[in-house]
């Protein structure tokens, strides 16, 4: 599969829209990696690297800056300045990103996990390899993931299940990037990435609880509280920093509430979606905990 940009469903709400990508869905690979580089100065350069074998998917949260690529024959230039679409750049295909605009939020999906033997970081030495067909220069499929379900989480689960992570920072003048990885600081497999924005300041979302479904919600921008309740505990959290994420379990009712203005929420997921897996009705949520 060659460069192209793909536009995303957008779910359009007065309380914020929402936009939803699936792994081997509206992108041509499972998400094995998600990362969002934030805090860039504008004007600022970031990247100057190709794979070997990783492709991505690049999203312009808010904000906005051009994608430079280069496959060793003619360079192309895209700007990215829309939360519901994004660009698939194919494995061999050199990248840069410039000209950010300030307070810009990147969002990258990728496609294997951080290894340092993928990237080419000398250019020279990508010409060499593209010049001569060493490099993969279309997609290919990550292996199948799974995910091993708890038995009987839905009923036993309570808000002390759920968890503020920590994601690890890597902090560069040019901007810092946050990191999710399968299984390393996450305990499921990422199979879906939604995330909610020109949020009003003040406004709510949420009221539903999952069955199956394991979540990440991280304040990539701004700040939200998330109301936690097990049907016979609750607890509100305060989300404020991108390198911050709350694991909401299944069986938990959650509300989204208090977001100051310009908040993005970036939720990781264990499932794709499947609507047979919401409680959209708290009185059928309390009977099936109670």
């Amino acid at each position: 599969m060659s460069i192209q940009l793909i536009h995303l469903p957008k779910i359009s709400d007065p309380r914020g829209n929402l936009t939803f990508i699936e792994g081997n869905n509206h992108i041509p690979f499972q998400i094995a990696r998600v990362f969002w580089i934030y805090d860039v100065p504008g004007g600022e350069i970031r990247g100057g690297h190709a794979y070997k074998t990783n492709q991505e998917f690049i999203i312009a949260l808010s904000g906005s800056f051009d994608v430079v690529l280069d496959d060793g024959k003619q360079k192309t230039k895209h700007t990215l300045n829309r939360s519901y679409y994004g660009l698939f750049v194919p494995a061999g295909t050199w990248r840069h990103m410039e000209n950010f605009s300030t307070n810009s939020l990147a969002l990258v999906i990728a496609s294997i996990e951080f290894k340092e033997e993928d990237y080419i970081r000398d250019y020279n030495n990508f010409l060499k390899l593209s010049n001569t067909n060493k490099l993969i220069q279309g997609f290919n499929i990550s292996k199948p993931i799974s995910f091993e379900k708890k038995m009987n989480i839905f009923e036993t689960s309570t808000i002390i299940d759920c968890k503020i992570l920590s994601l690890p920072i890597n902090h560069r003048d040019k901007g810092n990037i946050s990191v999710i990885e399968n299984s390393i600081n996450i305990t499921f497999k990422i199979k879906r990435v939604y995330y909610l924005y020109d949020i009003p300041g003040g406004e709510e979302r949420g009221g539903h609880a999952h069955k199956n479904l394991y979540q990440l919600v991280i304040a990539s921008s701004g700040s939200f509280d998330v109301i936690i309740d097990d049907g016979t505990n609750k607890k509100t959290i305060h989300l404020n920093r991108p390198n911050q994420g709350l694991l909401i379990v299944p069986g938990i009712w959650r509300e989204l509430t208090n977001f100051s203005s310009g908040s993005i929420c970036l939720v990781m997921a264990s499932e794709i979606y499947d609507e047979d897996d919401y409680i959209r009705d708290y009185k059928f949520f309390l009977k099936y905990k109670l």
